[in-house]
């Protein structure tokens, strides 16, 4: 069925009374109970890895104010919460391919979006209050906007996604997964709080707009996923204060944002 739809329109029971007593029929057949697929639990595995992050970061946050603390979170405070979301990802990147290799459930698109709503939707917006309360403590009210703007983003393309037929190729809008990911990659910049929150609203925007994006395939897959792989090694090595570090975050940030630019591009040279 190329259009998936969580409702569905349920006949109405009849209402048994005392003298016309309503029995089910003999053969109706009771439906089984839906059961979580081997490539469920890794999708829960996403949903856990975002919910872990954000309560790494309210943890950092919480010491950092009670220690009296200005200015951002210190990088070994937020390496924990960039690993976790980096799992989310891979989690998110193999959940669909497990499923089509071993079979999937009947709850699983419904599982696998609940679950990036969690890791690139709230994670991310919260990246962004944590930021925000340090960057311009006197922005916030600009800054839960922006973040609002960013999980609202990402509810309202996943929502798209689920009405997208499945035989296209390309994606409407900017992935939901490199959304969030470009999202963290400007917080950990620590811009300037206008020009930040200018560029995190750019993002949100790219994830609902209509600009066509493709789907990996062939050569191209390689490339976007080596240009991917490079920038999470990037944020990796600078999570784990590896030498240059401020260098390997702008690297990981420039490979990102060579992806968001030149992929729509790359679908327009296509016949």
């Amino acid at each position: 069925m190329p259009w998936r739809s969580a409702r569905r329109s349920v006949p109405a029971r009849p209402v048994s009374t005392s003298t016309d007593p309503v029995t089910a029929p003999p053969d109706a057949a009771v439906p089984p109970a839906p059961r979580l697929s081997v490539a469920d639990y890794l999708t829960l595995g996403n949903a856990l890895c975002g919910f872990m992050a954000v309560c790494q970061l309210v943890a950092a946050q919480l010491a950092h104010t009670a220690e009296g603390l200005a200015g951002p979170l210190p990088r070994e405070a937020v390496a924990t919460s960039i690993v976790l979301l980096l799992g989310a990802a891979a989690c998110d990147l193999f959940d669909g391919r497990l499923a089509r290799r071993l079979g999937g459930s009947v709850m699983g698109a419904e599982l696998d979006n609940l679950a990036d709503v969690i890791s690139f939707g709230v994670a991310p917006a919260f990246f962004v209050v944590v930021w925000g309360s340090s960057a311009h403590p006197a922005g916030s009210v600009l800054v839960l906007v922006v973040a609002a703007a960013v999980l609202l983003a990402v509810v309202v393309r996943l929502a798209r996604f689920s009405c997208q037929s499945p035989g296209e190729r390309h994606f409407t809008g900017l992935p939901s997964p490199f959304g969030a990911m470009a999202v963290v990659v400007i917080v950990l910049l620590h811009p300037p709080v206008y020009p930040g929150s200018a560029a995190i609203l750019v993002v949100a925007w790219l994830m609902v707009s209509h600009v066509r994006y493709p789907k990996p395939r062939g050569r191209s897959a390689y490339a976007v996923l080596a240009a991917l792989a490079g920038g999470a090694g990037c944020l990796v090595a600078w999570a784990m204060d590896a030498p240059g570090g401020m260098l390997l975050l702008s690297s990981g940030a420039l490979l990102m944002l060579l992806v968001l630019l030149l992929a729509p591009l790359s679908l327009r040279r296509r016949p």
